[in-house]
């Protein structure tokens, strides 16, 4: 089984959506790998925003690590 990363910035503001973030690897071979490349992904892209921007929106990441059922060939 592999497991899917999907990565959203997101606001606390009324109004708007999150928006999905493209990571470099979006597939893995367990949870736990998946879920450590989200929590460091998310600190970075945290880092990365101004503080400004981050406290007036209430920016935030979100990320759902999704087991798939991986087909092999025969």
């Amino acid at each position: 089984m592999e497991y899917l990363l999907a990565l959203w910035l997101c606001s606390t503001v009324p109004g708007n959506d999150c928006t999905q973030i493209q990571t470099g690897i979006k597939e893995f071979k367990d949870h736990y790998e998946c879920s450590i490349y989200g929590y460091r992904s998310s600190a970075l892209i945290m880092e990365d925003l101004d503080r400004k921007f981050v406290n007036k929106y209430g920016a935030h990441t979100q990320f759902t690590c999704t087991p798939q059922e991986v087909k092999q060939e025969v």
